[in-house]
């Protein structure tokens, strides 16, 4: 019996030694230091392809809220979904701040919804006020019809779900 204890305490101790190596450990300790540093806002910044979406929350005067502590979802359309509005339109909220900041808060929801608990939701209710419907089929969830492109970039102060849309609130 004794002969069969070293072996498997070794291979015990050679297992978890690889865990620890392989990123297997949860400690508190590692958790914060992969706790993402930057807020919503340098996370967008960062990105690349949030370009537009990043101007108007600047122009909106939204920047320092959504720097702010949070936490926040942000459905956020790539600079790809804002090619699909027309000029006019863009122009038009451009001109209109308190417009403008209905449908940037149109995007963003107050408290942490990472992906799995977006997808287990029927709506989620906005800082604009009006609920965003979500639509999950094979596979792909839906928010306020658009599709979810990329989910889960983390931000310190909540998180960003990239979307192919630009999302308009009902009057």
């Amino acid at each position: 019996m004794r002969k069969l204890i070293v072996p498997i305490l070794a291979l015990v101790a050679v297992l978890a030694m690889a865990a620890v190596a392989l990123g297997g450990s949860d400690s508190p300790a590692r958790q914060a230091s992969q706790a993402p540093k930057k807020n919503i806002v340098e996370t967008a910044v960062g990105a690349g392809k949030f370009d537009t979406l990043v101007s108007l929350v600047q122009r909106a005067g939204l920047a320092k809220t959504l720097s702010g502590k949070g936490p926040y979802t942000v459905f956020a359309p790539t600079d790809k979904a804002f090619k699909k509005v027309s000029a006019e339109t863009l122009e038009a909220l451009g001109n209109d701040r308190k417009a403008l900041r209905r449908v940037l808060l149109y995007h963003v929801a107050g408290g942490r919804y990472p992906a799995a608990r977006v997808a287990k939701k029927g709506s989620i209710p906005t800082l604009a006020g009006p609920r965003l419907k979500v639509q999950v089929r094979k596979g792909v969830v839906r928010v306020g019809g658009a599709r979810v492109v990329t989910a889960n970039v983390r931000g310190s102060n909540g998180v960003v779900h990239a979307i192919n849309r630009v999302l308009i609130p009902p009057k």
